[in-house]
């Protein structure tokens, strides 16, 4: 199971308009992508039912919150209070989402398409604010995730785009290298090769400025 787990790093007391558009824009991502969505620390007085129902009349982002039902009635929405130590097993692995990973945490995207095809579980934690995720996450978590490779901070809804579109383009291509024979280390060789180009482009860009 792969899950999108938000920290609400905003007001815990009182209801703003991030809360519920980064909950709507979560939802479609989620839902097309087969992700589930875990949200913590959210200031929501209510059952799960009546915020689904809160954000639907609050926006039309998401076709009107359509996909948050659609989670919730296939039940992969989670609403909690974010857990002092642990979390609930049947997540996994917990991994926080940053641009800058430590070293001997690092779990790169391919790593985990890798393990989301041997049928592993992961939660990608995303801070909502400016201030980021808390630091003590960075030490519970298991592994460190920077999406785009480069050490480039995103926005949070588009760290929210970008997870599960990246982690669902290369599990199909790791699906389609081992059904053509190719291995892991082919493809991670072709992604490092790719980022190199990438790189150089930009600095030859640049210098034509």
């Amino acid at each position: 199971m792969l899950t999108l787990g938000i920290v609400n790093m905003y007001d815990k007391i009182k209801i703003v308009d991030a809360h519920y558009r980064a909950i709507a824009r979560a939802a479609p991502i989620c839902y097309a992508f087969g992700f589930s969505l875990a949200l913590y620390d959210f200031p929501f007085k209510m059952t799960v039912d009546e915020l689904v129902e809160f954000v639907r009349d609050q926006t039309t982002i998401g076709e009107s919150g359509r996909f948050l039902d659609l989670l919730n009635k296939e039940h992969h929405l989670y609403v909690a209070d974010l857990p002092p130590k642990g979390f609930p097993a049947h997540f996994g692995s917990i991994v926080v989402t940053t641009s800058k990973p430590y070293p001997q945490k690092l779990l790169t995207p391919l790593d985990v398409a890798d393990g989301n095809m041997k049928k592993r579980s992961y939660m990608f934690l995303v801070g909502l604010g400016r201030k980021g995720l808390p630091k003590d996450l960075f030490e519970r978590a298991e592994y460190h995730l920077d999406i785009t490779e480069k050490r480039i901070s995103l926005e949070t809804c588009t760290a929210i785009g970008a997870i599960p579109t990246q982690i669902n383009a290369l599990t199909f291509a790791l699906e389609q290298s081992r059904r053509y024979g190719l291995t892991k280390e082919y493809l991670k060789n072709a992604r490092q090769e790719q980022l190199q180009e990438q790189d150089r482009s930009g600095k030859s860009e640049n210098r034509d400025l």
